[in-house]
């Protein structure tokens, strides 16, 4: 009986640590994205820069390409950039904390990771 809670209390643990696990590298997936959005936002404004403001540009707005004027674009784009850096904090954030999580519970639990 005593091997029965055992197995299934190790069944648990094991379940919570893929949990963790799982988690930490969803957020590390979505913190590479904003980072690559990001990268691009910084390429497409340092583009913009040199040009003047009545120039011809497009954008892409939800799938739909419009014509619109560099100085007309240039705000919207810094705009984005720093909420993409906002976002980017927040996610850095949000993954130092579940790591932090994960460590307390593993000394909690007395959890040591064996590499197969």
């Amino acid at each position: 009986m005593a091997s029965q809670v055992s197995a299934k209390k190790q069944q648990d643990l094991q379940l919570q640590y893929t949990t963790y696990k799982n988690t930490l590298q969803q957020i590390a997936q979505k913190i590479g994205d904003v980072e690559q959005e990001a990268e691009e936002h910084k390429l497409v404004l340092d583009t913009l820069q040199p040009l003047s403001g009545d120039r011809k540009c497009f954008r892409m707005i939800n799938g739909v390409l419009v014509e619109r004027t560099v100085s007309d674009v240039v705000p919207a784009l810094q705009t984005n950039a720093e909420g993409l850096k906002k976002v980017l904090d927040d996610l850095v954030k949000q993954y130092k904390s579940k790591q932090e999580d994960l460590e307390k519970w593993k000394k909690k639990n007395n959890v040591q990771v064996v590499q197969s």
